[in-house]
């Protein structure tokens, strides 16, 4: 759980052209950023923070000239309309530009500055902001292991999650001290002043239908519609470039507002205690990164409607008081149903992909809660609840691959 300004990928880019920056001074002469393919299709036309352009190049040209290093995915919090434009400015010369490095799910970013002053090379492997290696000059000054702890690249099956059954994940949740799960509160403290900010920002197209869907109120007597409403408002203002953060799990500000949020509306709805949303949300976020540890960080599959609405879905069953045998009827659901959503980058898109996430979700643990369930024996259903969890990560590695290339094509024919 982390906190993330904008969609994290375009942070991450910036985060990395900042970093190259503050190992070299001098004046640009060339700035080219390299990412592997999740990476490079995620913010391919993704809004940026303080910017009203969007894409990589802008980004790794934004983190060169305003980032701040030492805020991680928040590198560009303190970018100003000047530095905006100079940026701009730098990706028109031809001097910062991006590259495809490979088609994997693998994170990776590889910044290569040149300055007056000579070189620098950051490289990113694994997560976000972990850099593996640093030099100056050609001299290396910093190097680590390729992989960030605990980091499967989606044909890996070495998280120590997965030693794990879904009854010892919900047992978990249940029985462990309230005092060391309470640090989930500050999701809703972050993600709700972002949905806020969405509710009311010239840039959104969504916001006001699903407010008026909700009939006109933030929560309403309906839990499906108040859910969708707070969810999908607080995902348009993160890839519309509001210019506050998301709390992110699994290093993505959309997994952690699916994850949370509907939960919310729940919680309100039903006047549940805080520590009743903890407890839900802990086990939104152990499901996700389940699922999404299979997947792998960055896939061709949407991992925010996949693996986050999966951990809201079984949440929501645990909030509304239904046993592990009803949970497990909605995980057969949601993976007979939601699987295979396509992952096309972050962008406006991504709205209706949340919209149907809680769509889904409801409709899979209300369908569970009265009997409704997809026999394990079809489809990519699993003989346990974990092993569908497993099948449904492969649908992205090794499955989705040729998808991922796809989805780059239609990308630079656009472009």
């Amino acid at each position: 759980m982390a906190v993330a300004l904008g969609v994290t990928e375009p942070g991450a880019i910036a985060f990395c052209a900042a970093k190259a920056r503050a190992l070299i001074g001098g004046e640009l002469v060339e700035l080219v950023v390299s990412m592997n393919s999740g990476m490079y299709k995620n913010a391919h036309t993704c809004c940026i923070p303080n910017s009203d352009a969007f894409g990589s190049a802008h980004a790794a040209a934004l983190g060169y000239v305003a980032g701040d290093p030492d805020k991680g995915l928040s590198a560009l919090e303190g970018a100003t309309p000047e530095d905006d434009a100079l940026a701009a400015r730098y990706v028109r010369e031809g001097r910062v530009r991006t590259a495809l490095s490979g088609v994997s799910s693998r994170i990776f970013i590889e910044a290569a500055l040149t300055t007056g002053a000579g070189t620098a090379r950051v490289t990113i492997k694994d997560g976000h902001t972990n850099i593996v290696r640093m030099a100056v000059n050609g001299n290396v000054i910093f190097e680590a292991d390729d992989a960030a702890p605990g980091s499967a690249g989606g044909d890996v099956e070495g998280h120590r999650i997965h030693a794990y059954t879904l009854k010892a994940l919900v047992d978990y949740i249940q029985t462990v001290p309230f005092g060391e799960i309470a640090f989930v509160r500050e999701a809703y403290r972050v993600n709700l002043a972002l949905f806020e900010a969405g509710l009311h920002s010239p840039k959104a197209r969504f916001a006001g239908r699903l407010l008026a869907m909700n009939g006109g109120e933030v929560i309403s007597g309906s839990e499906r519609n108040t859910a969708s409403l707070l969810c999908n408002a607080a995902i348009e203002a993160r890839v519309m470039g509001v210019a506050l953060p998301a709390m992110s799990i699994t290093g993505s500000g959309a997994h952690g507002i699916i994850a949370t949020l509907p939960l919310y509306a729940v919680y309100k709805i039903r006047r549940l205690s805080e520590e009743q949303l903890c407890r839900a949300t802990m086990l939104s976020y152990l499901v996700c990164t389940y699922i999404k540890e299979y997947s792998g960080r960055l896939s061709a599959f949407c991992g925010c409607g996949i693996a986050a609405g999966t951990g809201m879905a079984l949440a929501l069953c645990w909030l509304w008081g239904v046993d592990l045998a009803a949970m497990e009827r909605t995980l057969s659901n949601m993976a007979s149903s939601i699987t295979g959503m396509i992952c096309d980058g972050g962008n406006q898109g991504c709205v209706m992909k949340g919209v149907a996430a809680c769509a889904t979700a409801f409709d899979s643990a209300e369908f569970a809660l009265g009997g409704a369930a997809v026999d394990p024996v079809h489809g990519i259903n699993g003989l346990t609840p974990e092993a569908t969890m497993r099948n449904m990560g492969r649908i992205a590695s090794p499955g989705m691959e040729r998808t991922e290339e796809t989805i780059l094509e239609i990308q630079r024919e656009k472009s």
